[in-house]
């Protein structure tokens, strides 16, 4: 009989609730994500999803559209998200983790003045099937970090709130201005970013955000918007020295890659962008980003990421209704 004493007991014990806290899985062969989901249009992403069998789903936002000060309204709309049968499916066969941008957060472009975030923000994790005892429920926003697998074959998906404390932005015939001085995270967000940065082991760090972190030449929302912030969380995943980072966001209505290649990033810094599982641009017009790679989506799409161990690397792909890849990026994982 093996006796355990008391303080051994509690390590155990709180070993063993920080993996499940964490996310924590045995192994991690692929993730797949997406956003701008209108809850009651056709959504025929969820078959070619299905078909991938993702170990993790990722909700990028807008997953559904709220655009309301109504709670009762806006819970509505998540209980039909909930209620579609093939997403039902997915969630008894995969985790789903999610982020929100400004159509599921309440207002369209919104940030911290909205006054229903707070309820708003209940909703979201309900969606999510978080715990009601959780930590996330009483902190300043959605923000959380979750591992899956382990050691050299590990991932740590990284989930930004760039809502509920992001400050105002002006517009001038349609275009956003910049905001100098103001903050997309907010103090608390970048503290517990900065932290989990540092202490990350994994091997592969993915960084998800609503709105698109690389791309500064289109006139909408973007970290651009906040030009400081950008460089400081490009800044900081270079001074962390974390593994192999990754950005992924949402929020276009259309798919692209992006690569930042400079002192920081000598192999580049790779964003797939994925926004479009019930709806995209009406009609196709090219636009202008000098860091995409490959081209420019406008077809129904989500994205996914699979991880192939045995040769180091981690391939991204943008695809179709039917399965096809419009994109792929294939990254080669360093130590």
């Amino acid at each position: 009989m093996i006796k355990l004493n008391y303080s051994a007991f509690i390590l155990l014990l709180v070993f063993s609730l920080s993996f499940q806290g964490s996310g924590f899985s045995q192994e991690i062969k692929s993730i797949a994500f997406g956003s701008c989901n209108k809850h009651d249009l056709p959504q025929p992403m969820w078959k070619p999803i299905l078909a991938d069998q993702p170990d993790v789903f990722v909700w990028l936002g807008d997953n559904v559209y709220g655009d309301t000060h109504d709670m009762k309204l806006l819970e509505s709309k998540y209980k039909a998200q909930n209620a579609i049968t093939k997403y039902q499916e997915l969630k008894s066969k995969t985790k789903i983790i999610g982020v929100w941008d400004d159509h599921d957060y309440g207002i369209n472009d919104g940030g911290k003045f909205y006054t229903q975030k707070e309820p708003s923000m209940q909703l979201m994790l309900d969606f999510l099937d978080e715990p009601k005892d959780s930590p996330r429920r009483k902190q300043r926003g959605v923000y959380a970090a979750y591992e899956y697998g382990s050691g050299e074959e590990s991932v740590k998906v990284f989930l930004l709130d760039a809502r509920y404390n992001r400050d105002t932005l002006y517009r001038e015939e349609g275009v956003y201005l910049p905001n100098n001085d103001g903050s997309i995270l907010g103090e608390e967000q970048w503290l517990w970013l900065e932290k989990e940065l540092k202490t990350s082991t994994a091997k592969v760090n993915i960084i998800a955000s609503g709105i698109q972190f690389i791309p500064t030449e289109h006139p909408y929302e973007k970290w651009e918007n906040f030009p400081q912030e950008r460089e400081k969380l490009f800044d900081l995943i270079h001074q962390t020295g974390v593994k192999n980072p990754v950005l992924i966001s949402g929020d276009r209505h259309i798919a692209e890659i992006s690569k930042l290649q400079d002192s920081r990033f000598k192999n580049g810094l790779y964003e797939i962008t994925s926004s479009g599982m019930t709806h995209v641009w009406r009609s196709f017009r090219e636009e202008y980003n000098p860091y995409r790679v490959g081209g420019l989506i406008a077809s129904l799409h989500y994205g996914l990421a699979y991880f192939d161990w045995a040769n180091q690397k981690a391939i991204f792909q943008i695809k179709g209704e039917k399965g096809q890849v419009y994109l792929e990026q294939t990254i080669e994982l360093s130590n």
